[in-house]
């Protein structure tokens, strides 16, 4: 079965400029997902869609393709994944090129592992889903939420779990923001991963860390290091 790994980097980044390229731990931050998708095996191709240039120069340093540039409709700030990855698909399909799986990785997942992509695929493949999400637990038990109005009084978003105890609340998890796998008749026929036939795959939250700000980074660097010391 054929599989094309999807690597989605544009170029403007709202809340770290130029994100997807700023150096971690000596190497540009989008190289770690080119490099897991290259050490994992599992791709017949491993392409980075970008509107950017100096980006789309980096890829192909790391070895990744870009076979063609992002159209500026999918590079703007309302253009989800689905439209990126569909828009990747129809691009190769014109050309002849189909694929069996798709799995799109994340720019900013330096803390993905290669034998997380590799299980996630075969477990996939090996069930009656037809899409994959990576999921991470919540930190802190959600029913346990606290609202806090305009003038500071806190109360329980749940209150009938006042009095409740921590281990015998139910386990919520959130997108890991990592890597997605789909079946390619699948994603068109629901234009997302999250599909009603989505299975999960669960990772440890030292393997993820959402990149949204200076602090976000610098827990990312830290957890990075304890991967490697381990």
């Amino acid at each position: 079965m054929k599989k094309i790994a999807i690597i989605p980097a544009r170029g403007r980044s709202k809340r770290i400029p130029r994100k997807n390229i700023q150096l971690f731990m000596g190497k540009p931050i989008l190289a770690y997902s080119i490099q897991i998708a290259l050490q994992s095996g599992l791709f017949d191709e491993i392409m980075l869609s970008t509107d950017d240039k100096e980006i789309a120069d980096i890829a192909l340093q790391y070895g990744a393709k870009v076979p063609f540039m992002r159209s500026a409709e999918n590079a703007n700030d309302f253009a989800g994944l689905a439209q990126v990855v569909e828009e990747v698909l129809d691009n190769y399909k014109n050309k002849g090129v189909t694929f069996d799986f798709v799995c799109c990785i994340l720019p900013t997942a330096p803390l993905l592992q290669v034998e997380d992509l590799i299980q996630s695929y075969y477990q996939l493949v090996d069930s009656e889903f037809t899409s994959l999400c990576s999921v991470v637990a919540f930190s802190y038990p959600i029913l346990r939420s606290l609202t806090v109005s305009d003038n500071k009084k806190v109360e329980m978003y749940f209150p009938e779990y006042k009095n409740a105890r921590s281990q015998d609340m139910p386990t919520f998890y959130h997108d890991a923001g990592a890597f997605y796998w789909s079946s390619v008749d699948a994603f068109y026929q629901h234009k997302r991963f999250l599909s009603s036939n989505c299975m999960a795959y669960i990772i440890n939250e030292i393997k993820t860390q959402d990149i949204d700000n200076d602090s976000d980074w610098k827990l990312a660097e830290l957890k990075y290091q304890l991967l490697k010391s381990n």
